[in-house]
């Protein structure tokens, strides 16, 4: 797709509003495969959503992914949690669209996605392989709220026999919660969610667009309510920042609290296209750490040194045991994943998005 031709304009100068997204006030046909329009709601201050016409929903995962699950489906791209470390941020290269602010506030919209996956579930070659949602950016991200896809996908998951599990930051799951336990009689459904911070100012401020670490403990209890085992994310953790008993502690015990079965860690990943925008951020906002940043991630290097990520598990994983969160999964799950595969999975690439990060 290339976005240099599109403009938006306001609905006084005639373009079209469509009655089913009500509150909209912009709207365009731009000369894009596929692209129906572009799109500005007030509800959603600085977002430009992007709807267009998916060709295909699902996307097979390479084989040299060591992960569970062969599947994803990605009815979003880009993502309003704007977490300033994500690791889908290279994606939108591939959009002419930048990695930083363009990610956070423009949205690829694919509204057509549950009717593309049903006719792809119906092709005689569908196996009924698990599914992932929540592998590049996030599912039950605002737009959610507006546009609605999820219901549709489970829908169509679950009538066709097809196991899932959602990786989100959303609060937004809740919504769905009883849909998806209406589906569990009849598929399996495995649901994490993504939890690294829990100090609320520093949560605030690295993952601005994010529901606070409350709202996301408060949907984990809600999803025990709702029959649910939760698994917990706690990715990625960020030197310096979350990484102290000071801060594993109280974050471990609250997710114990409410209920999370288990729990996954893996330290931050700085992939090319993200590091200059989390290097941004952490002048801004941690001046002091720049310099020790710099040094644990220098040049094109992605990964904290061995010796960070030794010294991290030396301290984390007792934790994780000391509050009963290690991990017991399902097999073919997303929370199968074994320490070993937790990195690989963050640098996993998706067809026809070279390098695509998955889990933020």
């Amino acid at each position: 797709m290339r976005w240099s031709t599109l403009a938006l304009r306001d609905s006084t100068d005639g373009a079209s509003v469509d009655n089913s997204l009500p509150g909209l006030s912009l709207s365009e046909v731009a000369p894009i495969p596929g692209h129906l329009r572009s799109v500005r709601a007030p509800e959603f201050k600085g977002a430009v959503f992007h709807e267009v016409i998916a060709k295909t929903a699902l996307n097979r995962v390479p084989s040299q992914a060591s992960v569970p699950f062969e599947w994803t489906i990605n009815p979003y791209r880009g993502c309003s949690h704007a977490c300033v470390y994500c690791f889908a941020r290279g994606s939108h290269r591939y959009l002419d669209l930048d990695t930083g602010r363009d990610f956070d506030s423009q949205i690829i919209v694919k509204v057509n996605i549950a009717e593309v996956l049903e006719r792809e579930l119906a092709r005689p070659s569908w196996t009924g392989k698990h599914v992932a949602l929540g592998s590049n950016t996030d599912p039950y991200q605002r737009a959610e709220g507006r546009y609605k896809l999820m219901p549709g996908i489970i829908e169509r998951l679950a009538a066709s026999g097809t196991s899932l599990s959602i990786l989100t930051k959303g609060s937004l799951l809740r919504r769905d919660l009883p849909q998806l336990a209406a589906v569990s009689d009849k598929i399996n459904v495995d649901i994490a969610m993504s939890i690294a911070v829990g100090d609320k100012e520093l949560q605030q401020s690295v993952e601005p667009g994010t529901p606070s670490t409350r709202a996301r403990l408060e949907t984990i209890s809600a999803a025990r309510d709702a029959g649910f085992e939760c698994s917990v994310f706690m990715m990625p953790i960020l030197p310096y920042l979350t990484d102290s008993n000071s801060q594993l502690i109280p974050l471990l015990r609250s997710i114990r609290e409410a209920g999370a079965s288990s729990v996954m860690y893996s330290p931050l990943h700085l992939r090319e296209y993200v590091k200059p925008w989390f290097f941004e951020w952490l002048e801004r906002e941690h001046p002091e750490l720049l310099p020790r940043y710099q040094k644990l991630y220098p040049g094109k290097a992605s990964r904290a040194p061995k010796e960070y990520r030794q010294t991290l598990a030396t301290r984390i994983r007792p934790l994780i045991r000391r509050f009963g969160l290690e991990r017991n999964a399902r097999r073919g799950s997303i929370s199968q994943m074994p320490a070993a595969t937790e990195a690989a999975v963050q640098t996993m690439t998706l067809p026809g998005v070279p390098t695509t990060p998955t889990l933020f």
